[in-house]
């Protein structure tokens, strides 16, 4: 039996976790490996880890004692209590500079309180954002690593030798302190959630509005994916359209419109509530899959309040057609623009030097929402100056300026056909929003006042000064008593 010190010890072999222990002992990195079910790491050990330098231990202090010191262990457990758990039950056996590294999609808030707490017991701690499913994990994931910076040099070249690469270059980089790591990947979630919403829409468009079949529309998504929306989800769509159940028909259509979600985009969309900031495609994207749980509800309210309207003709498709391809590309480019925009808020909040560049660049490959823009988004970041927001930076402009048009067809078609598309027809709301510059804002002000006396600046006096009107008295400001400074 080989009693050589490993490399770095697993915890938790379930599909992510059992996949990546293969991975890094593919990169020559030795490993041992627990899992609380010790009939779970039998399996796993007579398997797939069969021949291997993989070690494995029937208890936490036997899977301690193979690692070679100091020890770097990666915990890929079920988020909340069980990551704290498992902590808790390693702590009496470490000792200081041992490293600890949380793989699973924890709270950001979480990993920044157990940072805080690890730090001032010497224990190095690291929550690292984990992207790209089972085939990620086992050939190459996209790495968002962050926490106790003075775990990054021992970490380093074994994460960016199993992370995926682009070029050359590995998707995985140091992003900052406490929880930024998994804030990154929160927020990477959340433009998932985006992303896919806004698919699922396209197709219900392509179904309901324009009476395509699904061959039609797998062949659409494969064209798609060769152009400027290509990415994983646009392609795995192509795929996922064309697949038949064992009757010979569309597999999507067996499958109940009912959405699971696992939290990570409702954290994004409540965290931008914390931060002020409008999020609103992927809040629309949380509620969208929230609505969908309602199935008997909506079956029920179809049959009294009607269903679709009829198809387009059949010679309006492909003009329809070109317009949910625009609108597609466009809200996308919108999604990502508010992914950033929560991460440069709360990077100033927290104190974060996040390389919003770098982030970009690890998403490139790996992961579910790479796509073809992200070197243009990189790009945006190293101009000087850096544009205040995506949606100015010259790219973007040029590109949702060249799609506004078929954007606009897209979201009336939808609207005209009762067909619901709530994340394109938000994104092309936020999105006429951020260019106007006199909003509605004013009246929400006035009315404020009118029944709160809450006060509101003038575009005509100094911003600082803050006015109440006594409304239904003369508006004149020479009339005394209708309008006075707080």
């Amino acid at each position: 039996m080989d009693t050589t010190p490993s490399n770095i010890g697993l915890i938790g072999l379930g599909v992510m976790g059992s996949n990546l222990a293969l991975n890094l002992n593919d990169h020559g990195y030795s490993l041992s490996v627990y899992n609380r079910t010790y009939t779970l790491t039998e399996h796993f050990m007579a398997q797939q880890a069969q021949g291997r330098t993989i070690q494995a231990a029937q208890t936490l202090p036997e899977f301690v004692n193979q690692l070679a010191q100091p020890r770097i262990i990666m915990l890929m457990v079920t988020a909340g209590r069980a990551v704290d758990a498992v902590i808790e039950q390693l702590l009496p056996l470490l000792n200081s500079n041992d490293i600890i590294i949380d793989g699973g999609n924890s709270n950001y808030k979480d990993t920044t309180r157990r940072w805080q707490e690890l730090t001032a017991k010497a224990i190095h701690f690291v929550g690292m954002g984990v992207s790209g499913g089972e085939e990620g994990a086992r050939h190459g994931p996209s790495l968002m690593p962050g926490g106790a910076v003075e775990a990054w040099p021992a970490i380093r070249d074994m994460f960016q030798a199993v992370a995926a690469k682009v070029d050359g270059v590995p998707c995985c980089q140091w992003l900052g302190e406490g929880g930024s790591g998994h804030y990154v990947k929160m927020v990477h979630n959340g433009i998932e959630y985006g992303d896919m919403q806004l698919i699922a829409e396209a197709c219900h468009l392509m179904q309901h509005a324009l009476g395509m079949d699904f061959d039609a529309m797998a062949d659409t998504f494969a064209a798609w994916n060769q152009g400027k929306l290509e990415s994983y989800l646009i392609d795995i769509t192509s795929q996922i359209l064309r697949q038949k159940d064992v009757d010979g028909s569309p597999l999507v259509t067996k499958i109940l419109d009912r959405a699971g979600q696992k939290g990570t985009g409702l954290w994004t969309a409540q965290d931008a509530l914390e931060h002020a900031v409008p999020l609103t495609l992927i809040g629309e994207a949380v509620h969208a899959r929230m609505l969908s749980a309602r199935k008997d509800e909506r079956v029920a309210a179809s049959l009294i309040l009607g269903g679709l309207e009829a198809p387009v003709p059949a010679e309006q498709r492909q003009a329809y057609l070109d317009a949910i391809h625009d609108a597609l590309y466009a809200a996308k480019l919108v999604s990502y623009a508010q992914g950033f925009m929560l991460m440069q808020t709360a990077a100033k909040q927290y104190g974060w030097q996040l390389p919003y560049g770098d982030i970009a660049l690890l998403w490139r490959a790996g992961c579910i929402i790479r796509s073809r823009f992200l070197g243009d988004i990189k790009a945006s970041f190293e101009r000087e100056p850096v544009p205040q927001n995506l949606l100015q930076d010259p790219f973007f402009v040029v590109e949702l300026q060249q799609a506004a048009s078929g954007w606009r067809k897209a979201v009336a078609l939808a609207v005209m056909q009762g067909v619901p598309a709530p994340a394109l027809s938000s994104a092309l709301a936020f999105f006429d929003g951020y260019r106007c510059a006199d909003g509605s804002a004013n009246i929400l002000q006035a009315q404020r006042d009118f029944f709160g006396a809450h006060g509101y600046q003038r575009v005509d006096r100094d911003p600082a000064l803050h006015f109440h009107t006594h409304w239904g008295a003369s508006t004149a400001l020479s009339a005394q008593g209708a309008e006075e400074q707080l």
